[in-house]
């Protein structure tokens, strides 16, 4: 791993994250300490109710935490404005949902730019990008169409593209394979690990996909809330 790649883009120590439920105190995580290095792949993976969403949540700043810190680009959260919370999760940021999330009135290439045009990229540089990475993603040839013609796993190819063309230091995916079937997910699976190897992308998953957690090359598994495991993986 070269220098760059020693960069820390998630530092978390003793998070802790309480909720109530119907007046009840609930202990979602309970003092977490976990480094993410740039160009990770990274699975989070646990039973319904560990902890795993409520972790991509707090290390986004989503959502805010009980005790403990956290640390993005060795920013604390905590010291963060919500604008410049705002401004981090979509300059540094890309996620990537279960539902896909994509906005219905808009094409293919208007859902991908969509943060880039937020953040002042010029035109011909918006459609350089995605188009380039559209046709790496094999979609080409769909800019124009509407979410309502794709199929499940071209929406989840494009929210891919939509999380990675603004160059985003982390890319944080929540069960981004659910909604799929087998070979469509493998397929998915397999090419952001792709983007990972040739563009270095940290990806940070929380799932209970076996193929995700077959091809990840670290495992964090959480159990009621703490880490149970942690185990590098070729």
């Amino acid at each position: 791993m070269n220098a760059d790649n020693d960069h820390k883009v998630i530092i978390a120590e003793g998070v802790t994250k309480e909720y109530s439920d119907n007046g009840l105190p609930v202990m979602a995580l309970r003092g977490i300490d976990l480094t993410i290095e740039q160009g990770e792949f990274a699975a989070i993976v646990g039973p319904s109710g560990s902890g795993k969403t409520t972790f991509l949540n707090v290390v986004s700043g989503l959502d805010s935490i009980t005790e403990g810190s956290v640390r993005l680009d060795g920013k604390l959260l905590s010291t963060m404005s919500g604008r410049e919370l705002s401004d981090y999760r979509r300059d540094r940021i890309g996620f990537i949902f279960q539902a896909y999330n994509l906005i219905p009135v808009l094409t293919v290439e208007e859902n991908v730019e969509y943060i880039m045009l937020l953040q002042g990229i010029d035109k011909k540089e918006r459609h350089r990008r995605v188009r380039d990475l559209l046709a790496q993603l094999g979609l080409d040839g769909m800019a124009d169409r509407l979410p309502s013609r794709l199929s499940g796993g071209q929406q989840q190819r494009v929210a891919v593209a939509r999380a990675i063309v603004s160059r985003p230091a982390l890319v944080l995916a929540d069960e981004p394979t659910a909604n799929l079937d087998s070979k469509t997910a493998l397929d998915l699976i397999d090419m952001m690990r792709r983007l990972n190897e040739e563009s270095g992308v940290t990806f940070v998953f929380s799932t209970h996909d076996s193929m995700i957690m077959a091809r990840a090359r670290r495992l964090i598994v959480l159990k009621d809330g703490r880490i149970d495991r942690d185990e590098a993986q070729a």
